[in-house]
């Protein structure tokens, strides 16, 4: 559990002293631990890192989000939503109103790892966002091969009017589910089509500026050596 408040840090700040551990895009000078780049700042119990804010989505309300548990408390998850905040689902999401700290045990429903597919629900800067799996398209994602994509070309990869992700899925038979957080997970009981569907997105992450790029994932897609 992150055990201070989150801060806007740029190269050169001083995050903090002590005996820290660096970690990411943080270095360690005399007993200073120092940014090395634009992002937050944050301090665990003995390491501390800044997570970037370049490429990083930015949350919205009602967005679709794939998100991995990374910890709880007696009352919520914390959720790694890919940006510079962690997303927080409230147990009585899944509990209920019922919902009874003393009694329930959070780790019973879902445990440090497990990928969720949920919704921004609540956001305006000021806190942490609030998301929820309240809805039937939403909760645990039990299969499927996690790709992620910069949350930019999450678009692109869409397409217009959903051609460009409906493309992939008839091509390889393959059901995907995008994250408006650039995380997406894709289920494909062939291996041969899902290698050919993880192969699309990721030219369409790297391609996503060219010109006619429709026409060479369809190429590619309808290759038979893909």
């Amino acid at each position: 559990m992150v055990n201070n408040k989150r801060k806007y840090v740029i190269p050169g700040d001083v995050i903090t002293t002590g005996p820290y551990r660096p970690e990411q895009n943080v270095i360690l000078v005399d007993n200073k631990i120092i940014a090395t780049t634009v992002g937050v700042s944050e301090i665990y119990d003995d390491s501390v890192k800044v997570i970037p804010l370049t490429g990083m989505y930015i949350p919205k309300n009602n967005d679709l989000v794939i998100g991995k548990i990374t910890s709880h408390s007696s009352l919520s998850w914390e959720v790694d939503i890919n940006s510079c905040y962690p997303g927080m689902l409230p147990a009585s999401d899944i509990f209920g109103r019922n919902f009874q700290p003393s009694t329930d045990e959070l780790n019973s429903k879902l445990k440090k790892g497990d990928l969720i597919a949920a919704r921004i629900a609540n956001f305006d800067r000021s806190r942490d966002p609030l998301i929820t799996i309240a809805d039937r398209e939403l909760g645990k994602i039990d299969s499927g091969t996690l790709i992620q994509i910069s949350p930019s070309k999450v678009p692109r990869l869409i397409g217009k009017q959903g051609s460009m992700i409906q493309l992939i899925e008839m091509a390889t038979n393959a059901t995907i589910t995008i994250g408006q957080n650039g995380r997406v997970v894709v289920s494909c009981d062939n291996p041969d089509a899902l290698l050919k569907a993880l192969k699309a997105i990721r030219m369409i992450d790297e391609r996503a500026h060219m010109a006619n790029l429709t026409d060479r994932v369809k190429e590619m897609l309808e290759s038979k050596s893909g």
